[in-house]
């Protein structure tokens, strides 16, 4: 790796801040702002925004899944996490269907 923005961002894919991995004090366990499913939907947002449908629906597919088997651990977010998914539903069809959007 040679600094440039490329490897920045794959630092950053891989939980980890460019700017600390050259502290020592900041070693230590990955930190990370946001759920797992949260980054998944913004994810299918982006693949939305890129008009990639296909990948957006296996996105959406991950994030069922995973709120699919959230029911054996209870979370407090859980009803947000249902509208979100709804939601994102709702683009990729319109994205999809735009004369149906129309009417």
């Amino acid at each position: 790796m040679d600094g440039t923005a490329s490897d920045m961002e794959g630092d950053e894919l891989q939980g980890r801040r460019t700017d600390d991995a050259r502290d020592p004090a900041a070693a230590g366990a990955p930190r990370y702002s946001r759920r797992l499913s949260d980054k998944i939907l913004i994810a299918f947002h982006h693949a939305c925004d890129q008009g990639d449908y296909e990948v957006a629906e296996q996105l959406l597919h991950v994030l069922e899944m995973m709120l699919r088997r959230r029911v054996l651990s209870p979370d407090l977010n859980r009803r947000r996490s249902m509208d979100s998914l709804v939601a994102a539903h709702e683009r990729l069809w319109l994205l999809r269907h735009p004369q149906e959007a129309q009417r």
